[in-house]
């Protein structure tokens, strides 16, 4: 059986097994200590990728050293299903999405079972299966009847050629990525969820996720975007309404010297009707159709504004500011209008020096370097307020407690929190989603479907030409409905859930995945919840962590589950890299996992990928690593296939005699030590595997240095070896361990336990450097004094002959390491 290392038989053995003996199902046992382990389900794309392998071999390690560890490994693996790849697949080759779809599942499964990770498949969920979405459109009816989803107008991306909407990632270049044609804006009702009303707990929450990097943490919180400070009401001319503006300094009020609106203000309209400013608004908004929302943010768009021939007044000192529309100002951001301090803010003064406008400087800095009367940039210091009427004198932070009291006071604004974070749009005009389940009638207005009447099902009827309106709201049959409310005839929702909701609670799902009644049992969800550690890419650090604790949250509220926080630890892998640079078909770099596979076998793949970097860290593809961790396996396999015929029949214990037994029981301990360190406490596994590198080395010098072996300490040396090794590379483990005349599977095996004597040495190998270079290796007795350490090693024949006639410069030595000795001539 241990003749050769035939990896294909081997893992096409092991797999068959695992799956017929169901080793990987999950029970829900309430007495044992429970660890729910999770990576990001994958967008069936019908392939995987190397990033894909990077991700699932991380978890599979911890989901088998757990096992190990005696906990109860919740491990599941599901699909990310709908969007609009499925769509596009639908247009091109004539397929239904969901057909598509399964075919894909199918493929992807397939994949990540021929690496044989540990997924409990009995708790697979797809959320394009109406057993899901069902619970999904349920969820989104709670959150209606909390008041978290409304519908209100507003501006999308609009193809005029594919008569469609498209998000934003669907606009290159300002053309539509399907078509090519020059996209534009449209106003459409859309729904919202109210992730607003959380903002604060989002944030303060931050600080007890002490198991996310800081880096994660902080791009949250820059994406929330707390601020704090002051609105103010500036009266405009000759107009009933008045401009309310946010300012995180309102010492710098006095400093105002125009007004920005977004050029899709609701008074921008009002503001230019009939006047001779109207016609080139109005091309300066048509200008912006062609601009997404993106590139207006971007800090490389050239600014760009136009007077639309109105003044506002500046609430402090009366004076008259003149209004500007321009193209970096967002109605979704703050009130839409900004009040300009061109002095002390670098885009206002770009803007200002563009369009001929004065800058007033209202803070002095007492700094010599800078003139205030013929300012070449904008500063933002800290100083004494200037010409800042009744406050000029006081430092500019105490003035801004006073200015914000005086607003109050007069009634002309306020103290104010803003935050970045704007309600999450979740409407999409496609046929690949979950259907929102809302109804609308004359009568009623929106009201939400029966949940007995779950879910809405997407019809299979449609069409897909790639043009015109979504396929729901063409289809008849789903369109008419009648009211849940008065039973008269209405219409269906035909806009369809953004992806990001599926993903935002699918770790729940998990834990009663089969449950037709309810969308999970508490109890169930309260015994796993939260996830233990979540692994996935870092590019979802903001958006689906945001999303899903949002979730989360929510549901806490309303009783469903007791956590508020999803992921207590979070783990962000690097990416696969191929010549410095990703992966990528368009690149021609790409890296095929079944090529690996196919040459190497799994257990190669997965060995490669986590020896060659930590985790976190970016990883080079790199052929001839492949190759050394195919040849480490194979040398695994020689050194236990040897020694099985010397080990046969001995019992697993030893006494260390020797000192090459206390030595290699010393390598050993400290070995399956730090291997338990480094995926524990670490994820180190790189170095995890470096260990066990090092103790093959040692297994090997010891075979091949005694005339009597002690069987006993190899045959514990074997069994350890495969233990250890087995999390890494499950296949050749299965099958050595099998080898060794073990009857039951490696997975849940116990860990092997440290013998804690054998940690401490009565000798350790130490080596004698020349200049730096290694000369000998010799065993001398553990914590000797440098002075003693040094004697040791100048006493040594060989070191001798080598010295001899040279000049010793200095003598370093490092007691339990090394003894360098510095010689020339």
């Amino acid at each position: 059986m241990l003749e050769k290392y035939d990896f294909q038989a081997i893992e096409t053995k092991w797999q068959a097994k695992w799956e017929a003996d169901s080793r990987f199902r999950t029970p829900d046992d309430f007495e044992k200590e429970k660890y729910y382990l999770l990576e990001m389900f994958p967008y069936p794309s019908g392939k995987l990728h190397m990033g894909h392998v990077r991700n699932y071999s991380i978890g599979d390690v911890l989901d088998r050293f757990l096992k190990m560890q005696g906990f109860n490994v919740l491990h599941p693996m599901g699909w990310d299903a709908f969007g609009l790849p499925a769509e596009n697949a639908a247009i091109k080759n004539a397929i239904r999405p969901d057909v598509w779809t399964r075919q894909n599942i199918k493929e992807m499964r397939s994949q990540l079972q021929r690496l044989g990770f540990t997924y409990d498949w009995d708790r697979e969920v797809a959320t394009c299966h109406p057993e899901y979405y069902k619970w999904m459109q349920w969820i989104f009816i709670q959150f209606h009847k909390k008041g978290l989803a409304y519908k209100k107008k507003n501006p999308v991306n609009w193809c005029p050629d594919c008569e469609t909407v498209l998000a934003n990632e669907q606009v290159v270049d300002g053309c539509c990525e399907r078509c090519g044609t020059q996209v534009g804006k449209r106003d459409l009702e859309q729904w919202y969820l109210k992730i607003t009303d959380y903002a604060d707990r989002l944030l303060e929450n931050l600080d007890k996720l002490d198991g996310w990097p800081q880096k994660v943490r902080t791009m949250q919180k820059n994406w929330i975007g707390k601020s704090t400070g002051a609105e103010a009401d500036f009266a405009v001319e000759n107009f009933d309404k008045v401009l309310r503006i946010f300012t995180t300094r309102p010492d710098t009020l006095y400093g105002v010297t125009y007004m920005v609106l977004a050029p899709e203000h609701p008074y921008v309209s009002e503001l230019v009707q009939g006047t001779e400013y109207e016609k080139p608004v109005n091309e300066f908004l048509e200008k912006l159709q062609y601009l997404s929302d993106i590139d207006r943010n971007a800090t490389t768009l050239e600014k760009e504004g136009l007077f639309i021939g109105r003044y506002c007044i500046n609430p402090l000192n009366e004076k008259k500011v003149p209004i500007y529309i321009a193209n970096y100002v967002l109605m979704d951001y703050g009130t839409g209008a900004i009040m300009a301090v061109p002095a002390h803010d670098t885009r206002d003064f770009e803007f200002a020096r563009k369009y001929g406008l004065e800058v007033i400087p209202v803070v002095d800095p007492h700094n010599p370097d800078i003139d205030l009367y013929d300012l070449k940039e904008a500063f933002v210091a800290e100083g004494t307020m200037i010409h800042s009427g009744e406050f000029n004198g006081l430092n500019n932070t105490e003035a801004m407690v006073k200015i914000t009291e005086h607003l109050e006071r007069e009634k002309i604004g306020v103290r104010s929190v803003n935050f970045r974070l704007r309600d999450w749009l979740i409407s999409r005009q496609r046929y690949w989603g979950a259907p929102i389940p809302m109804i609308h009638c004359e009568e009623h207005g929106w009201v939400p479907e029966k949940e007995e009447n779950l879910p809405v099902r997407l019809p299979e009827d449609v069409a897909f030409t790639g043009t015109g309106a979504s396929p729901l709201a063409e289809n008849e049959a789903f369109v008419n409905t009648t009211c849940p409310i008065c039973g008269k005839p209405a219409k269906r929702e035909v806009d369809t859930m953004d992806t990001f909701l599926d993903s935002s609670w699918y770790f729940l799902r998990y834990c009663d995945p089969r449950n037709q009644n309810r969308v999970f049992d508490k109890e169930k969800a309260d015994y796993w919840m939260a996830v233990d550690q979540y692994i996935g890419g870092v590019e979802h650090a903001i958006l689906h962590l945001l999303y899903a604790r949002f979730f989360t949250m929510v549901l806490h509220d309303i009783g469903l589950v007791s956590t508020e926080e999803p992921f207590s630890n979070l783990l962000t892998q690097g990416m696969v890299l191929k010549d410095g640079k990703k992966m990528s078909k368009s690149l021609g770099n790409v890296v095929s996992p079944e090529e690996i596979i196919s040459k190497f076998g799994a257990d190669t793949a997965r060995l490669f990928i986590l020896f060659a970097s930590p985790p976190e860290k970016e990883l080079e593809w790199s052929e001839k690593g492949v190759e050394g961790s195919f040849r480490f396996l194979n040398r695994v396999w020689r050194l236990v296939a040897e020694m099985f015929p010397v080990i046969q029949g001995a019992a697993d214990s030893y006494d260390a005699v020797s000192d090459a037994d206390k030595n290699l029981s010393y390598i050993l301990n400290s070995t399956i030590k730090k291997v338990h360190s480094d995926v524990r406490e670490k994820f180190n596994f790189n170095t995890a595997i470096s260990s066990i590198m090092e103790l093959v080395n040692a297994l090997y010098k010891y075979k091949d240095g005694q005339e009597n072996l002690n069987v006993g300490l190899l045959k514990h040396a074997m069994n350890s070896l495969v233990l250890v090794l087995s999390p890494f590379t499950p296949h050749i483990c299965e099958e050595l361990w099998e080898g060794l005349g073990h009857t039951e599977t490696l997975y849940g095996a116990p860990w092997p336990a440290v013998n804690d004597a054998s940690l401490v040495q009565e000798s350790i190998e130490i080596v004698v450097q020349i200049n730096g270079k290694v000369r000998e290796k010799l065993i001398v007795d553990t914590d000797l004094t440098e002075a003693a350490l040094t004697e040791v090693a100048m006493a040594d024949q060989k070191i001798q002959k080598i010295i001899a006639e040279k000049e010793i410069v200095k003598i370093i030595a490092v007691p339990n390491k090394l003894v360098n000795i510095v010689v020339k001539g």
